[in-house]
This record gives structure tokens, sequence and C-alpha cells, in this order.
């Protein structure tokens, strides 16, 4: 009988421990005391801002097909981990960019044309209310531009890898129109709210999710130029800095103060880094930890100074596979990225522009938005 009440007791000990680990980890919500509208601007007196203007508006290349046929067939040598993987039945297909152009003013806002839909599960609550989810841009590309010249926006919709790839292209007069926002303007863990619905209380006319800080006790916490977390993960992480450049940095190499004191306006830490000197950094084979081969994808990336690239996959949906590693790095190379990477993907993968979510971000099954704990956004 003795032996059988242990057994219990052990495994009801188990259990709760298990339990609180788990609701630790990705339940409990804990705010640490930091509100986060804060921006560094002092890192900025010495840089110049350079207006955009109407001849700085960017036109994304089209991809070679036969580039894009050799990446599909060595996608689909091998499978991939994390967020990619290389299966793809897109082998062979020809880069489909569609294109229509539109112009903004004012606060950078105009009005929408094309079909809307809302979409089923969002609620409202702590998270927000979702926005619309507008799906694929009419005539797929769409400009958007700041009349104070701060920014110039292009998002055109591809489709690659049987899957539906929306891409925006940003120029900046300055890399402090490239801001960060956390959940509830509060640093702390698993605190999270839409990515529309942070983009919409922060004026933002472009934003992604970023990666999701808020479920691990480690890796450098910099946003906006302010120091929220400096626990080292040893991992490459993003950096973006004053003068507009992006680099990839391995956090055991220097504190969290040092970075800021090097011009580190902006730093997160997912990965992988996917393209490093214009050269693809990752095989075939590699993923994320725990992740499917083919999923909805986020990534950042840079051509030049101030001109940045975000890049959103579809995924896990009848229409769109999804990416592997490889494929978005392929992708992202064509279009010209010399340093490019890999932020929280699958459910999490989500892009608002121009007041609505442009892309079908899919989570539980079912299109619709995940709460996260903060977004990469224009505005």
């Amino acid at each position: 009988m003795k032996k059988h009440l242990w057994a219990v007791c052990y495994g009801l000990a188990l259990t709760a421990f298990t339990s609180y680990a788990a609701l630790d980890t990705f339940v409990i919500r804990r705010a640490y005391g930091e509100q986060t509208t804060s921006m560094n601007l002092e890192m900025f007196a010495d840089t110049e801002a350079v207006p955009i203007t109407s001849a700085d508006t960017v036109t994304l290349p089209e991809a070679d097909s036969s580039e894009a046929e050799q990446a599909s067939e060595e996608g689909s040598s091998s499978e991939g981990a994390e967020e990619n993987s290389a299966s793809s039945s897109g082998s062979g297909e020809k880069h489909s960019k569609r294109s229509r152009s539109g112009q903004g003013g004012g606060s950078g806002r105009h009005s929408k044309s094309g079909d809307t839909a809302g979409f089923g599960g969002s609620g409202d609550g702590d998270n927000g209310t979702a926005a619309e989810v507008v799906g694929e841009v009419e005539g797929g590309t769409k400009t958007v531009t700041d009349e104070n010249g701060n920014y110039s926006i292009t998002l055109t919709e591809y489709d690659e890898y049987n899957t539906k790839i929306y891409v925006a292209d940003v120029k900046l007069s300055s890399a402090q129109y490239l801001k960060t926002a956390l959940a509830d303007d509060t640093y702390g863990k698993n605190i999270t709210e839409y990515t529309s619905s942070m983009a919409g209380s922060h004026g933002a006319v472009l934003a992604v999710n970023g990666d999701y800080y808020g479920v691990r006790e480690q890796g450098y916490v910099i946003r906006n130029g302010i120091v929220y977390r400096d626990t080292p993960s040893g991992n490459d992480m993003m950096c973006v800095f004053t003068d507009g450049s992006m680099k990839i940095i391995n956090s055991d190499d220097y504190t969290a103060d040092e970075l800021v004191s090097m011009g580190v306006w902006q730093a997160l830490d997912f990965g992988p880094a996917l393209i490093e000197d214009g050269i693809v950094t990752v095989g075939t084979n590699d993923e994320v930890d725990r992740a499917k081969a083919d999923n909805p994808r986020t990534a950042i990336g840079v051509i030049d100074s101030n001109h940045f690239i975000f890049v959103v996959s579809d995924g896990r949906t009848d229409e769109s596979e999804g990416l592997t590693l490889y494929q978005l790095a392929q992708f992202m190379q064509r279009l010209g990225v010399t340093t490019a990477y890999n932020l929280d993907g699958g459910g999490s993968s989500t892009m608002y522009f121009d007041g609505a979510v442009v892309n079908n971000p899919t989570s539980g099954g079912s299109i619709k938005e995940r709460a996260v704990s903060d977004i990469v956004y224009i505005g």
C-alpha cells in the first residue's frame, strides 16, 4: 500500500511541477515595471536624415527564373528544420509578381481598393481587436510615401514555391523611423497583443511581428535604443544601427550597453541569420528548433543603408505550402538583400500595411492573428 501511495504522490508532484513550468513559460503574465514608449533619439544627434523623394521610390528586381528553378530543385532535395525545409512544389515556376501603385499623402495613409474580408476567431480583450484581413493585394503592389519624406514603402505580392510571399521594400530618411513596440507598451513575460493592434495604437504604416521575446528569459532586448534585458543568449542577433546598417552579432561578444554605445538602435534575438555579406548562410537542412519544415515566415533584410526589406509568407493552407529557411534565404538573396535575419514565424507571422493585415496568418488551424510579444514597424 505504501509503495502505491508513494507512486501516486510522486505522480501528483510531477504533474503539478510540469503544469506550473508550462504555465510559467507560456501563460503566466509578469510585468517587470517597464513602460516602453520612450525612445533614445539622442542616439541620432550626429546623424543626418536624408528625405526620401519620388526619385528614391524603389522597384524590386524580377527574380531570374533559372535561379528560382535551381533554388526550388535544391530545396526539394532534402528536408529542413524550424520554419523551413525543402520540399517545394514550386520547382521550375517563374517568379510571379503583380503590379499596381498608389500614392499616399498626409500621414502616409491612403484608401485601399480591393475586396476585404473579416476573419474568424479574433476577439477583443487584452489582445485588442484584430484588424481586417485584406489577403491578396489587388494588382500585386501598392506604394505609400510620407509627405515629409521620412519613408517610402512599396508592398509587392509574389507567388513562389506554391506560396504567397509579401514583400515590403522600405526606404527611410533615417533609421529612427524603423521602430519597435512591445505588447501593452509593457516589458514583461507572456504579455501579448495582436500585431495589428500594436501597429494601430502606434500609428504604424507597416508592421511585422518581432522575435516573441516574452517567452524566453535570455536574449538581449534592445528596443528604440533602450536596454530592457541584458542577459545574453549566446545566439546571433539582428542589430540595426543608427546609420541605417544591419549586422548579425553574437550576443556573447558584447554587453547590451556596449551595443547601444556602438549605435545599436534595435536588437532582436530569434534567428537564424539567413544572409551575410550577400551569401546565404543556411543550408537545405537548417531549421528552427521544433518547427515544421515548410512554414509561414517573417524576415527582415537590408539592401543598403536605410533600405530595408520586410518579408512575410503564408503557409499551412491549401493555397500556400510555406517556405523553408533555405527557400526564404534564396528568395531574399535574389531581391538584392545583403544581410537577412529570420524572426518568429509559424502562427506568429503577420504583416500589417496601411491599416489592414495583408497576409493570411494561421493560428490554431484558422486564418486569424496570433497574439505576440512585440512588433517591428515603420511610422
